[in-house]
């Protein structure tokens, strides 16, 4: 059963030392993850599955990654079990650099998921309570310097993602269009599927929080947090 669950971005500019000087920029970001995160251990899980997508449905993701591709001689080591081949992407890197200080609880394990969204059976059940977290980024089209670009769609896309993830609202979630999603160049819709299909196969209620919502650099970020009641 998923008892708690935080929806975070994956942009690499999380890590300050990639930031570099604009690192500042995205101080209250990298606060409101921590803050989620820290809901996760409070809700004490046997398990924690970190959740993000990639080009195929896999549990074989490896425990250790770099972050070489963006610049920056850093290594990672998520610590989940089983320790993979397929290389991690990037929100497994995030995941990895957002979890670098955090004990076990006791488990990790790592998940990817490819457009359809959907997870193995028993990847959200098998260990009883489990806690999820969940990368993923909204729109890439939310200015005209954005990867995407404009697009004047992408604006109220996330606004809708927003209000479902503040509501726990697993139907709207499941609803995105995933045609619309790709237009808007939307990483995270995955990974937010995912997390409707267990949420909903859990049978519970949810408390949901939004912690941040914002677009820097004309991308969608969300920070938000679901607890079991």
């Amino acid at each position: 059963m998923v008892i708690a669950a935080a929806v975070v971005p994956h942009p690499p500019v999380l890590v300050p030392r990639i930031a570099q000087g604009f690192a500042p920029d995205l101080d209250g970001l990298r606060a409101a993850c921590g803050a989620a995160i820290d809901q996760l251990y409070a809700a004490e899980p046997d398990e924690l599955l970190v959740v993000g997508a990639g080009p195929e449905q896999s549990t074989d993701i490896a425990a250790t990654g770099d972050f070489h591709e963006y610049g920056l001689d850093l290594a990672v080591d998520g610590r989940w079990e089983p320790a993979g081949k397929t290389p991690m992407t990037l929100p497994f890197l995030i995941g990895a650099w957002l979890l670098r200080d955090r004990p076990g609880v006791p488990v990790r394990r790592a998940v990817m998921v490819d457009e359809n969204g959907g997870l193995d059976a028993g990847s959200a059940g098998a260990a009883g309570r489990v806690a999820m977290l969940v990368l993923g980024d909204g729109s890439a089209s939310r200015t005209l310097q954005a990867p995407g670009h404009l697009d004047e769609r992408a604006e109220p896309y996330d606004a809708s993602v927003a209000r479902a993830l503040a509501t726990a609202d697993t139907e709207a979630l499941a609803a995105l269009d995933p045609e619309l999603s790709r237009q808007l160049h939307v990483a995270g819709l995955p990974a937010w599927r995912a997390l409707a299909a267990a949420a909903d196969a859990s049978g519970v209620e949810y408390d949901a929080e939004l912690l941040y919502e914002d677009a820097p650099y004309g991308v969608g970020y969300f920070v938000a947090t679901w607890l079991a009641r």
